[in-house]
């Protein structure tokens, strides 16, 4: 399975790719308000490049569980220069996280190739027509809800079947506004409307997603989940419990890890695919 656009090449059967977090928020759950001057978050998205980031990923817009959320103008104050500004540096594959349609447009315009909608495309219906206009890769994610409210005890039925019909839908919205199949990326949505045990499952049945025929994504960075199982840890405490479950992740089908810290996993990611792969 390969992944092309525009000058970027990825191929999924020789690695895993991962996925470096910038947040430019001052309420992430983890890093909110660590970088949120322009300065700041250039000089972070950078480093997350030299540490061995494959794809960096710029959020304007805190998703953590009650988030409210922000106004259009704010999240384009925030996030627009920045790719601006790392743009004008580095040609590396940039990632606008948004379920906003103008967003996204206005990213793309600034130097992103990139869109990660959380909504898998339920949010904003003018969004799947931005990713076929720009022939971008489209990052369809599991949701539950809002960020507002999907952690107000979520429930499913059948959870994976349940989130591969939501995730097929997506896809089907993507094709029939233009969007290239071969560039759809899918994300189960660790965290989004799920309880520790959902997201446990996830992860353990993650080969089940392959019949959706699409690299996948996952995004287990610092979560709570992982602090719950570590007695209450805190995220700060979470990087350890964190390379545990992107190791068994990409064992059990993950493409692309989404991470805070790049240069400790990449670590990981290199023996775990040595492994996967059987070459060093």
């Amino acid at each position: 399975m390969k992944l092309n656009f525009r000058s970027f090449n990825f191929d999924f059967s020789k690695k895993t790719y991962i996925m470096g977090i910038l947040n430019i928020t001052p309420d992430s759950f983890y890093d909110g308000g660590k970088y949120s001057t322009k300065e700041g978050a250039i000089a972070h998205g950078l480093k997350l490049i030299e540490e061995g980031a494959d794809i960096l990923d710029i959020g304007g817009e805190s998703t953590r569980p009650g988030a409210s959320p922000v106004e259009l103008e704010e999240e384009l104050k925030r996030v627009i220069p920045v790719i601006e500004g790392i743009a004008k540096k580095v040609t590396f594959p940039i990632s606008i996280d948004t379920y906003k349609a103008k967003v996204a447009e206005e990213a793309l315009n600034a130097g992103a190739s990139i869109i990660n909608d959380i909504s898998g495309l339920r949010f904003d219906p003018k969004m799947p027509y931005v990713a076929a206009k720009h022939k971008v890769p489209l990052i369809l994610m599991h949701i539950k809800g809002t960020p507002k409210n999907m952690q107000l005890n979520p429930q499913y039925k059948a959870l994976i079947p349940e989130i591969i019909e939501y995730l097929r839908e997506s896809i089907i919205i993507a094709k029939e506004a233009g969007v290239d199949e071969n560039k759809i990326i899918i994300d189960p949505g660790i965290g989004f409307g799920k309880l520790p045990e959902h997201n446990l499952e996830i992860i353990r049945n993650l080969k089940d997603f392959t019949c959706l025929e699409k690299p996948i994504l996952i995004g287990v960075s610092r979560k709570s989940f992982i602090g719950k199982i570590l007695n209450d840890a805190p995220p700060e405490l979470r990087l350890e419990g964190t390379a545990a479950a992107v190791a068994v992740s990409i064992i059990n089908g993950a493409n692309i890890v989404r991470v805070h810290d790049v240069e400790y996993i990449k670590k990981i990611v290199k023996v775990v695919d040595a492994i996967k792969f059987g070459r060093i």
